[in-house]
């Protein structure tokens, strides 16, 4: 029982133990020289420079405040100053951890798992969250995609596994796995929702793979404006399951249709200046000022579209131009919004919307691409996990008075109702603790 309650609570049950925990470093675009850390639920042991600092753990009403200072860390645990330290590590006691991150000048966040805090260059602090592989790709959906139906969430999270264990090393020479940035994947809190961590939890063990069973790369992009691209037509490799495919269903989206305006002197000295056409000949000019996309190209009178969307910050490259000549501007009318390789994920939404099946949304985004089924993951753990987080779900949507603590949500009931499974205990209301507090509004 100890085990299974285990991997259930911790989600890492999904990766063929390919990857059990990962270092992400948090808050990567940012520079932060001070940070207060405070505790949302659970307790966790302190250690500095490889000590224990305190005897006791630190939980609920401790704060701990770290300032870089000269290569080193000041820390402070509520008003007591410990003195400069070379690294700090936070290690939670149980499952049932959160901590919040209050970096100065940044949004707060919240995270599970272990933290530690390194000086890094310049003067500022490196935080790295030692957490559950699962637990990771929970986090990533819930930053990545937007949306209500379970599926969405199994679809990215299926995309988000496959990239990050074709992607494991990608910061291994700066000690860790992934940033939590778009340079590897958004991870920007915990998973906060229950919808979001059943639809992760209901994609354990998948993976896309190639003919030879090798896991494929899986870009993906806001919305491709009605046709996705080649791989080779915005990066260099042509790879067999990133292929332009003819996409309807991102029709109508949030991120569908966009306009900009630029002045005919910006739009045709840029080509002049930085590609040296002669926008004074005709023909050239021509094609500058009545450019049109039904299909998706590559270049514009020869310059790589890719290149003209990063220079006057388009939202894509499926793009057409049309001249005022009376106002003497351009108007460029785009479609989509990214760089249009691989999965649309507002294409995606429309299709689980319309009731088609996850594996065939994925199939019609990475042609030829498989579906691999990690035997290692127990489907009856995850159809009683499932149905435990359906249940919580299904009983808050019929309670019309909801509260929130923020200690006790729904993680924190799930928790609880997981180690009285484990203890094998009949829940009796007047003898343990009251739950009204875990009810959550949705």
């Amino acid at each position: 029982m100890k085990r299974f309650l285990a991997i259930l609570l911790l989600l890492a049950l999904a990766t063929a133990a390919k990857a059990d925990k990962v270092k992400v470093r948090l808050y990567s675009n940012n520079t932060i020289s001070t940070l207060s850390i405070s505790f949302d639920l659970g307790a966790y042991n302190l250690y500095v420079d490889g000590n224990r600092l305190l005897e006791d753990m630190v939980g609920d009403g401790r704060l701990v405040q770290i300032q870089a200072k000269g290569g080193r860390m000041n820390i402070k645990v509520n008003e007591t100053d410990y003195g400069t330290f070379g690294n700090l590590r936070l290690e939670a006691t149980d499952t049932a951890c959160i901590l919040c991150l209050n970096p100065e000048g940044c949004k707060q966040r919240t995270y599970e798992g272990d933290l530690e805090v390194k000086p890094h260059k310049g003067g500022s602090l490196m935080l790295l969250n030692d957490v559950e592989f699962e637990t990771y790709i929970a986090g990533v959906v819930q930053s990545e995609i937007y949306g209500k139906q379970t599926d969405i969430f199994r679809i990215q999270a299926i995309i988000s596994r496959t990239w990050a264990l074709r992607n494991i090393g990608k910061h291994r020479s700066e000690g860790y796995n992934f940033c939590d940035h778009v340079h590897c994947q958004a991870y920007l809190n915990r998973c906060i929702r229950p919808d979001i961590m059943m639809g992760a939890i209901q994609s354990s063990g998948e993976t896309l793979v190639d003919s030879e069973g090798k896991l494929i790369e899986t870009p993906f992009h806001s919305n491709s404006g009605g046709q996705t691209a080649n791989s080779e037509d915005v990066w260099r490799a042509a790879l067999p399951y990133l292929r332009s495919v003819v996409d309807t269903f991102s029709y109508r989206m949030r991120q569908s249709d966009w306009t900009k305006t630029v002045s005919e002197s910006r739009w045709l000295n840029y080509f002049a200046t930085k590609h040296k056409l002669n926008t004074k000949d005709p023909a050239v000019r021509d094609s500058l000022l009545h450019f049109s996309q039904e299909t998706r190209k590559v270049r514009i009178a020869g310059v790589p579209l890719t290149r003209v969307r990063v220079d006057f910050q388009l939202k894509s490259t499926f793009f057409s131009v049309e001249w005022d000549s009376v106002e003497h501007n351009v108007v460029i009318h785009g479609h989509g919004y990214g760089h249009g390789v691989g999965l649309s994920q507002e294409g995606a939404i429309r299709m689980v919307g319309l009731g088609i099946a996850y594996d065939s949304i994925l199939y019609h985004y990475y042609t030829g691409a498989m579906l691999h089924h990690d035997p290692s993951a127990n489907r009856n753990y995850v159809e009683h996990y499932v149905a435990q987080i359906a249940r919580i779900i299904e009983e808050d949507k019929h309670k019309k008075t909801q509260t929130h603590s923020k200690k006790d949500d729904w993680l924190g009931r799930l928790f609880r109702l997981r180690d009285r499974e484990e203890r094998e205990e009949v829940y009796v209301e007047s003898e343990q603790d009251n739950e009204k507090d875990w009810q959550y509004e949705w």
